[in-house]
């Protein structure tokens, strides 16, 4: 599925491609499910210059290991493996990757929950642990709180001891984002919602703010914090927030952070302590795989637009044709 020019979801079509045999240090996958994510979004627009025209979008999949460069001794062909990095390229039936940054998958984990996990899964572990500590008896904010990323963040967070607000866009999504484990969840488009949050939090705010959203929720994201309290912005689903004087940020001592995930994921030791937290997030319930929303990669334009029209909840994957 090529990237033809910057612009729309239909500036995605697909070609067929000749696929040379994996070079030193990389192994051929043949993908069984491939993961959509905001930030494949954010390429196709130009907001992010990651994948140039001609190129291809992605940066999750799942599937087996068909052959291995030379080198190569960190999996074997017929392993079951999952991805979620750099480069960009996963909307394809098969690809030549680095073997380093192949994950092997844990056998209760099937291919479709794999690809729509992976990028997720880890980024909610960063974020909770490393960008932010989310600790026993902390209020936790959770914007977008019923889509892929916001899912995992609620119900990750409830697991360490925090009590956590969803706010979301839909009286559907609100009941998504309770059953997930939020405690209040509100709409964004309630007037008295900042309140709202800040009486629930026991008058001074929540401790920590993950917002996905941007333009539309910066400040109110400030706004319901506690004082010396933390504004994670890891997307901009609806702009980029802009320029802003960092004054804004005194009356509270609030810290803002801006992660960027391959600083987490970008080599083999960090990608392993990542997977690592996600997997055994998932055994204890942390996290659970739920099955994502389903299109074939033929369709990954409806994809791109019902994700961006907020029509989702929860993952969204691409299924290659057989």
């Amino acid at each position: 599925m090529v990237l033809t020019r910057y612009g729309g979801p239909e500036a995605m079509q697909l070609r067929a491609v000749t696929l040379p045999p994996p070079g030193p240090g990389e192994a051929r996958l043949r993908q069984t499910a491939i993961g959509v994510n905001f930030i494949d979004v954010y390429c196709r627009r130009g907001s992010f210059t990651m994948v140039a025209p001609g190129g291809v979008l992605g940066l999750e999949a799942a599937g087996v290991v068909e052959g291995i460069g030379p080198g190569v001794v960190s999996v074997r062909p017929g392993d079951r493996v999952a991805y979620a990095c750099a480069p960009p390229g996963a909307y394809v039936t098969a690809r030549n990757l680095s073997a380093d940054m192949l994950v092997k998958l844990p056998a209760d984990l099937g291919d479709r929950e794999a690809a729509a996990l992976m990028l997720k899964g880890m980024t909610a572990s960063f974020l909770l642990h490393d960008v932010h500590t989310v600790k026993p008896g902390d209020y936790v904010l959770v914007h977008a709180a019923a889509g892929g990323v916001g899912q995992i963040l609620c119900r990750w967070a409830k697991a360490l001891g925090a009590s956590v607000v969803g706010v979301v866009s839909t009286a559907q999504k609100a009941d998504v984002a309770a059953q997930v484990g939020c405690d209040l969840t509100l709409l964004q488009s309630d007037p008295g919602l900042v309140d709202t949050i800040r009486r629930f939090a026991g008058g001074a705010g929540v401790q920590v703010v993950y917002d996905a959203v941007g333009a539309d929720t910066f400040d109110l994201s400030l706004a319901c914090l506690a004082p010396r309290g933390a504004l994670v912005s890891f997307g901009q689903a609806s702009g980029d927030v802009g320029s802003r004087s960092i004054d804004q940020l005194a009356s509270r001592s609030v810290t803002l952070s801006r992660p960027n995930y391959s600083h987490y994921t970008d080599t083999v030791e960090k990608l392993a302590t990542q997977s690592t937290r996600l997997f055994a997030a998932l055994r204890t319930g942390a996290v659970v795989a739920t099955p994502p929303r389903l299109y074939p990669l033929a369709d990954a334009a409806k994809a791109h637009a019902d994700l961006e029209g907020r029509k989702t909840t929860g993952a969204v994957v691409l299924l290659p044709d057989p």
